[in-house]
């Protein structure tokens, strides 16, 4: 079941030593482990350097 390069994003683990949520972004298939997911969502500016374009992300709005 393991894909070719899939590995998270911002450390790197691969789907051999957790889990890995696919994602499809500038084209391309990119993969993030949940542990990291939080980072895309709440603070997008910290995947800088390793998510193409992530400067022009904006965090989740929270509304609580």
């Amino acid at each position: 079941m393991s894909s070719n390069n899939a590995n998270c994003l911002y450390c790197h683990r691969k789907d051999s030593e957790t889990p890995l949520v696919n994602l499809q972004y500038q084209g391309g298939p990119l993969w993030i482990c949940p542990q990291h997911l939080p980072l895309l969502i709440h603070s997008p500016a910290e995947l800088i350097g390793k998510l193409p374009g992530a400067e022009n992300l904006k965090p989740a709005d929270h509304n609580d």
